[in-house]
């Protein structure tokens, strides 16, 4: 994937600094991997191995960023965009925030400042997803309301997947090629 190239980088918002993961943010992993209700849509809690190995993991790869509030300098979550497992040659963008930090916009600002990113800085990185649980009514609207289009469905981890991409003015059949 081209990101091996650009990597690492900052994404700034109004209200977020987007960075690239280091060891410092050990205790953010891990809180974010053992929340029950961070972890609800996300197959529950990650077993103290799996943190670990993610804890090391991070701050070594391309495409995790901490997201930290600019206002107190607070990590409060997750961001990160890798290739997708599903599909070569497409990116897949993942988000996770502790609960403090929902209902206020934040990830949905730190979605978008990706979204936006991946459009300017890899124009022929490929198609980009986000995949989310179909029962998981806040990832959908806030993939929604950045104006990403639901372009499939699959069964994955014995729940119901929705697949979004970026709309971008694209017609539906482009939009479905995308995903397949």
């Amino acid at each position: 994937m081209a990101l091996d190239s650009i990597w690492p980088t900052e994404l700034r918002t109004e209200r977020l600094l987007l960075r690239p993961v280091t060891p410092a943010d050990a205790d953010v992993v891990r809180e974010l991997l053992t929340d029950e209700r961070v972890r609800t849509y996300l197959g529950g809690p990650a077993s103290p191995e799996r943190v670990a190995a993610r804890q090391a993991a991070y701050p070594q790869m391309p495409g995790p960023w901490a997201i930290v509030r600019v206002v107190d300098d607070r990590t409060v979550g997750l961001a990160g965009i890798g290739a997708d497992p599903r599909r070569e040659g497409r990116a897949e963008i993942s988000y996770q925030l502790l609960p403090t930090a929902w209902g206020c916009g934040l990830g949905r600002e730190a979605v978008a400042a990706i979204v936006g990113w991946w459009a300017a800085a890899v124009p022929d990185g490929g198609p980009l997803v986000a995949v989310t649980q179909a029962a998981n009514a806040r990832s959908r609207r806030l993939l929604e309301s950045l104006g990403m289009v639901l372009v499939d469905e699959l069964d994955e981890h014995g729940s119901r997947q929705c697949v979004y991409t970026p709309g971008g003015g694209r017609d539906d059949s482009d939009l479905r090629r995308l995903a397949s």
